[in-house]
């Protein structure tokens, strides 16, 4: 029988602590409630989830293209809906900016949706904002498609800023080391354990060949990366080829939302620089390996991670935001 490995280390688990202390003291954190629409619109959950359903089953895109527009607005503004506002003559938008080009439409799409439904209840009506819509979007795409189903914290305020200068620096490329990304979450009040859990969402989704086109070189392939992998990524993504084409983020199970991120590091698939180095540094192996092995210990890191991440920068206070009546658009 394989001798276990080790748990996540001490110093993750007190930085997790730590992290979840100061998110829950930032200035309109306290403030959310999972019941926050409980007597304006007490349907909220069911109708989000709905329009959902329906988006996973016209296009799979949705599962990680919801998931990563969640994380891309948090990180940016707070958890505000900003990344959604479209672009006017007198200002580019978050959108807009270079390294949100490639979010895919039906991200969007699915709050949209999901917002003129939740609108299209009389009593709903202008009471639901979106950043709380994909807050739930983001949840119902991972339950879903079999991870962990949790309770979601509302009663964000929509942003009113949405400016694209403003992402410069604040979303994490596909080559940063673990200082960088470790330093990059720990500005969201995020800890290394909560950094490992959230690198996760990578189990589902897509990638285009340019962003990891450096990796598997012929005449230089990262030597983290497992030479059948490589080799299947070069007949992928050949010299040449259309740097737009995407391939799975995991080749496994690639509609699923599970720990089979952290098996795929273990044998060296690992899609990004950011993906493999989680492994390949001695400093957060122990953690992967423990989540390849372990699924309800992941799952459990995983939605005190994603919690955490929805407390990041949100507005409740009526000077910091409101309800938009079209998720695009400002008021």
């Amino acid at each position: 029988m394989a001798r276990p490995s080790p748990s996540p280390s001490p110093s993750l688990l007190v930085l997790s602590a730590i992290a979840a202390a100061v998110c829950l003291a930032q200035p309109g954190a306290a403030a959310l409630k999972v019941d926050y629409y409980a007597s304006t619109c007490p349907n909220v959950e069911a109708i989000v989830r709905g329009v959902v359903q329906q988006k996973m089953q016209a296009t799979i895109r949705t599962i990680g293209s919801t998931i990563r527009l969640f994380f891309h607005d948090c990180f940016v503004e707070g958890c505000d809906a900003s990344v959604i506002l479209v672009s006017t003559g007198n200002s580019t938008a978050e959108k807009d900016h270079p390294n949100n080009l490639s979010l895919a439409g039906d991200g969007f799409d699915t709050v949209i949706k999901a917002k003129a439904a939740v609108d299209a209840v009389p009593a709903c009506t202008n009471q639901v904002s979106c950043a709380d819509i994909l807050a739930l979007a983001t949840r119902d795409v991972i339950a879903l498609t079999g991870g962990p189903s949790y309770t979601v914290e509302l009663g964000r305020l929509d942003g009113l800023v949405s400016l694209s200068t403003n992402v410069d620096g604040k979303l994490p490329p596909p080559s940063f080391d673990l200082d960088q990304l470790t330093t990059l979450f720990a500005a969201n009040n995020l800890s290394q354990a909560d950094m490992i859990a959230l690198s996760a969402a990578h189990t589902v989704g897509l990638a285009h060949c340019s962003t990891f086109a450096d990796r598997i070189q012929p005449a230089s392939v990262d030597p983290t990366m497992n030479a059948t992998y490589a080799s299947d990524l070069q007949a992928a993504c050949p010299a040449g080829v259309d740097p737009n084409v995407a391939l799975e983020l995991d080749p496994i199970t690639p509609q699923g939302f599970d720990n089979q991120y952290f098996v795929n590091l273990v044998n060296g698939r690992g899609l990004f620089t950011s993906d493999q180095v989680l492994y390949s540094d001695a400093r957060s192996q122990p953690t992967v390996v423990a989540w390849a092995q372990n699924a309800t210990d992941f799952e459990q890191a995983f939605v005190d991670a994603i919690t955490r991440l929805g407390r990041v920068g949100v507005k409740t206070d009526p000077s910091q935001g409101n309800i938009r009546r079209d998720c695009a658009f400002l008021n």
